[in-house]
């Protein structure tokens, strides 16, 4: 089991990649061969962009208060 830290480690990109469909896997695997990063890194930028615009890994990801435009379901337990 992985511990959790402050980046995608490249096992659970491998892990997140094998899950996703075709398609989206050769994208994510084409921008980082262009961007020359490591896939975990392209994975965390488009995760951490896309619940913190502001935020290209997560260590600056701040999702924490982000209206999406639905009810907070945490407000509703």
């Amino acid at each position: 089991m992985q511990t959790a830290t402050e980046h995608l480690s490249a096992e659970a990109a491998k892990t997140f990649l094998d899950a996703l469909p075709e398609k989206i896997r050769q994208g994510l695997l084409t921008c980082a061969a262009q961007l020359d990063y490591p896939i975990e890194a392209v994975i965390e930028m488009a995760i951490a962009g896309y619940l913190d615009e502001d935020s290209i890994s997560f260590v600056g990801c701040n999702p924490v208060g982000i209206d999406f435009g639905r009810p907070d379901i945490r407000q509703s337990a």
